[in-house]
Order: C-alpha cells, then sequence, then structure tokens
C-alpha cells in the first residue's frame, strides 16, 4: 500500500484497512496488531487511521462484519448452486475451507476473539456469525433427512457440531503446521468419512454405497 491510499474515498480506505489486518493477523499474532502496525502497512500516520475507525475494537469489528458478509455469502451461493442437501453440505464444506485458506489470518482472529475474557462487539459478531452458520447447516440436516439422503435417527444438532468440529480441526492443523494448502488437500478426504458417518443406514447398519 501506497501513498496513493492517502487520496481514496473513506470506503475504500476503511476496506483496506479491513485487507492490511487481516493480512497482518496471517503473520502474527492477532491479539499483538497495534494501530501503528495497521497505519504502517497501509503507508498512513496514526491519526489517517483514527479518522475513520476511533479505536482498535472498530478496527476489529469492522473486519468481523467483513468476515461475516464474505462467509455466508460464499455459503449461501454454494447451498444455492446444489439441489441435493448433501451435495450442499460439501459444498460449504469445501468452500469454507478454500476461504479460510485464502485468508489464513481470518481463523486466527476469530479463535483469537473468542478467548477475549466478557463482551466484546468483535467477540460478539463472531458469535453471531457462528449461530447463523449453524442455522443454515441445521436447516440442510433436516432436508437431507426429510429426503432421505442422511439417516432419518441422525441427531442434527450433534451432526452440525461435528460438521463445525471439523472444520475445525483441519483450520488448527494448518495452522500448526504453516501451511494453508494442506486444507483444501485433505478436505475432500476428510468430509468423505463425515459423509459416511451422517448418511442413511441401509441393511445391517451400513451406510447408502458402503461396501460394508
Amino acid at each position: 500500500m501506497t501513498a496513493s491510499v492517502k487520496h481514496l474515498p473513506a470506503d475504500e480506505r476503511r476496506a483496506l484497512t479491513v485487507d492490511a489486518v487481516v493480512e497482518l493477523a496471517a503473520e502474527q499474532n492477532p491479539r499483538d496488531i497495534t494501530t501503528a502496525a495497521i497505519a504502517k502497512r497501509m503507508g498512513l500516520t496514526q491519526g489517517a487511521l483514527f479518522r475513520h475507525f476511533p479505536t482498535k475494537e472498530a478496527i476489529l469489528q469492522a473486519v468481523m462484519a467483513w468476515v461475516a458478509e464474505r462467509l455466508l455469502a460464499r455459503v449461501d451461493k454454494a447451498m444455492q448452486a446444489e439441489a441435493s442437501p448433501i451435495a450442499a453440505l460439501e459444498a460449504i464444506f469445501l468452500t469454507h475451507i478454500d476461504f479460510v485458506a485464502g485468508h489464513p489470518g481470518v481463523p486466527r482472529m476469530m479463535f483469537g476473539e473468542l478467548q477475549v475474557a466478557g463482551e466484546t462487539a468483535p467477540k460478539r459478531m463472531v458469535t453471531t456469525l457462528i449461530k447463523h452458520y449453524g442455522e443454515r447447516l441445521h436447516k440442510l440436516v433436516e432436508d437431507g433427512k426429510a429426503k432421505g439422503e442422511l439417516d432419518a435417527a441422525l441427531d442434527t444438532e450433534a451432526a452440525v457440531t461435528l460438521f463445525i468440529g471439523t472444520i475445525q480441526g483441519l483450520v488448527m492443523q494448518s495452522l500448526l503446521s504453516g501451511d494453508a494448502d494442506n486444507m483444501r488437500h485433505d478436505a475432500r478426504r476428510v468430509f468423505a468419512i463425515y459423509r459416511r458417518g451422517v448418511g442413511r443406514v441401509a441393511g445391517q447398519g451400513a451406510p447408502v454405497g458402503s461396501s460394508a
């Protein structure tokens, strides 16, 4: 980012601030990111940064709003592209993994906000995002049960929790290894195991399509 940032419209500069924070979060502990570091990344003074965001928390809130908007938009697009509930679940799974792999700073920030003691605006936005995400998954699981694609006796809440937890597990392993592309490599194989676990049961309890 160069001095030309100084001459951009206010909303574009705010968007670039979000980009700068996401980039920095991929490089260091998000809680250690300072407004000075954000301003430096953008080629601005802290004074110029504070003309758009009065506090660091306001910046983090804008970042979380960006994450929620972009991720849920991708999830909705993935859902609408598939007629089958189980296919939609797989599309969401792969879309989520692709989003995180492309923005490795995002999960670091989300995990960080959830660990903050007490209530903050960014933390509330993260919990709201998770709630709305879960509602979409809940609907798909129920639709899958109704259409006979998923086990009719499936515990819907547990299936949603496992779906989200499986993604979180892949993300955590990626953060530990420092290689975000590992998630993309493993995603389809991991979802295949999830699918077998929630799939419609036939015969002596073997999921449809299995060799058991």
